[in-house]
């Protein structure tokens, strides 16, 4: 499970989106990139479980105001 979120936070801080603007601003903080994906891995992997346990929806501007 591990390698599946790092795997995705790798290819989300490459493509455009609200993980990668999470991403972009973990780095002009001064984060390191290696620190700022695996934060990102952290994301994702939170995310998944309160999605997974709610049964919700993921909502990007909640992504947007979180990073804020």
């Amino acid at each position: 499970m591990k390698e599946i979120f790092k795997g995705a936070a790798m290819r989300a801080s490459c493509s455009a989106g609200p993980f990668r603007d999470f991403y972009e601003a973990l780095v002009a903080k001064g984060m390191r990139p290696e620190m700022a994906r695996l934060t990102l891995a952290r994301k994702i992997a939170a995310l998944t479980l309160t999605l997974w346990k709610k049964g919700g929806c993921f909502d990007a501007k909640q992504m947007k105001s979180q990073a804020a």
